[in-house]
C-alpha cells in the first residue's frame, strides 16, 4: 500500500484540504480529509504532497508529438515528454498526410511500442484522417485522400487499427463518408467520431451524431465557410458544436490565444458549460517559417507556408492558459484535460479522484506547475 499525504486533493467540482490518498495495486482504494482518514503503518511508501494540488493525470487525446519528433517516429521519447509534464494517458494523434500503406506501418509501430513499459501512457490512437476537407490544415497539400470516399482505401487501415483509434475525426460533408462511418462502427462500435477540417453545414454535423460524433476537434480552427450570403454570417461547423450538448469542443490554449482568442474562449466555455470542454496540446513537429508579427510566440508551430500547424505545448501549459485566459480555476481545468476527455472516448477507469479509478495523479502548485507524477500507483522518477 502507498499513500499521498499533505495534499489538496482536485475533486470533479470542489476541492479537498489537508487531504490523504490511499493506494494499493495501482488503484485509489480510499480518501479524504486527514483527520477522517489514518494511514496504515505497513505503507511502504509515503508521498509528502507538501500542501500542494493533487488532481488526476492529464488526458491528451490529440498530440502528434514530443514538439521535434513524431510519436511514430520515437514512440518512448514522445511519450516520456508528454508523462513528464503530467500527462498519465495520451492518444497519439496520425495525420491525413499518410497514404493507406503508412498508415498501417505507422499503427504497427505504435501498437508495438505500447507493449513497452516506457510508452505506458499511450492508451490508443487519434485518427486525425484519413477523410478531412482537403480545403483545411497544415501541409494540405501534401493531402493523399482528395479521391471519393472508397472501401477499397479505406479498409486497410480500419482493419489495422480497429481496436486501437479511440477517435476517428473526419468531415461529414466528404460524399459517401456514411459508408466509412458504418465500417468502422462493424469493427468497433464503440468507436468515437470527430468533426474536423469541415465546412459541413449543421445539418451535416447531425445527422453522424446518431453513429458516434461526439466531439468536435480544435474547435473554431480549421473549420469555415461562413459566408452564406454577403451582408450575412452563416453558419457552419463551429456553430453545430456550439449548439449541440451532446458534442464535446476540444480547445487548443497557446499564450497568446492565436489558436482559439481568449473572447472566444470566454464564450465556448459559457455556450458548452464546463462539461464539455477537452483540452488538446495538438503538439506537432514542424519547423516553418514564423510569419512576420508572431516573433515572440513560443508555443505554436508553423508549416513550410507560413500556417499554423497545432502547438509545441503539453497539457500543463494548456491548463495554465486556460487559467489566464478564462478566469477558470484549478478545479475547471483539471476536469477540462482529465475528467471530460476520459468520459468522450470511454475511459471510465480514470479521469477522477474515486475509490476503484487508476491511481494516476499529479502533483502540482497553483501555477499547474508539475511537482510530481504517479502512473498506475508509481511514482515516476
Amino acid at each position: 500500500m502507498k499513500a499521498i499525504r499533505n495534499a489538496t486533493l482536485v475533486m470533479r467540482d470542489h476541492l479537498i484540504p489537508d487531504g490523504v490518498i490511499l493506494i494499493e495495486d495501482g488503484k485509489i482504494i480510499s480518501f479524504g480529509e486527514r483527520k477522517h482518514m489514518t494511514i496504515p503503518e505497513e505503507c511502504e511508501e509515503v508521498v509528502d504532497a507538501e500542501g500542494n494540488f493533487v488532481g488526476t493525470g492529464f488526458i491528451d487525446i490529440h498530440p502528434h508529438s514530443d514538439v521535434e519528433v513524431f510519436f511514430q517516429d520515437d514512440p518512448v521519447r514522445a511519450s516520456q515528454h508528454h508523462l513528464k509534464h503530467g500527462t498519465t494517458t495520451v492518444l497519439p494523434a496520425l495525420y491525413y498526410s499518410m497514404t493507406a500503406e503508412e498508415y498501417v506501418r505507422v499503427i504497427r509501430i505504435l501498437r508495438k511500442a505500447m507493449e513497452n513499459p516506457d510508452c505506458a501512457n499511450i492508451a490508443g490512437l487519434y485518427m486525425e484522417g484519413p477523410y478531412l476537407n482537403p480545403k483545411f490544415g497544415c501541409d494540405r497539400e501534401s493531402n493523399p485522400w482528395k479521391e471519393p470516399v472508397a472501401q477499397k482505401n479505406y479498409m486497410p487501415i480500419i482493419e489495422e487499427a480497429w481496436d486501437l483509434a479511440k477517435v476517428w475525426a473526419l468531415a461529414p460533408e466528404r460524399e459517401h463518408i456514411l459508408d466509412f462511418v458504418q465500417d468502422v462502427r462493424k469493427k468497433n462500435p464503440a468507436a468515437v467520431f470527430s468533426v474536423a477540417h469541415s465546412e459541413a453545414t449543421p445539418q451535416q454535423v447531425e445527422a453522424l451524431m446518431p453513429y458516434g460524433l461526439k466531439i468536435g476537434t480544435h474547435h473554431t480552427n480549421a473549420t469555415g465557410t461562413l459566408d452564406k450570403y454577403p451582408e450575412c454570417r452563416g453558419v457552419c461547423v463551429d456553430e453545430a458544436v456550439n449548439y449541440n450538448p451532446e458534442i464535446y469542443a476540444e480547445l487548443i490554449c497557446d499564450s497568446r490565444g492565436i489558436h482559439v482568442d481568449p473572447y472566444m474562449l470566454r464564450l465556448v466555455r459559457k455556450i458548452k458549460g464546463d462539461d464539455r470542454i477537452i483540452l488538446i496540446s495538438d503538439a506537432y513537429a514542424c519547423d516553418g517559417p514564423i510569419p512576420p508579427g508572431y516573433e515572440d510566440v513560443f508555443d505554436i508551430n508553423f508549416d513550410h507556408t507560413g500556417e499554423i500547424a497545432g502547438s509545441k505545448m503539453t497539457l500543463d501549459i494548456a491548463c495554465r492558459n486556460m487559467m489566464k485566459h478564462t478566469g477558470a480555476s484549478v478545479v475547471d481545468v483539471f476536469r477540462f484535460a482529465s475528467y471530460n476527455p476520459a468520459c468522450a472516448v470511454g475511459f471510465y477507469d480514470r479521469g477522477e479522484i474515486a475509490t476503484g479509478k487508476r491511481a494516476d495523479l499529479v502533483i502540482v502548485d497553483h501555477n499547474i506547475t508539475i511537482k510530481d507524477v504517479i502512473l498506475k500507483g508509481e511514482l515516476q522518477k
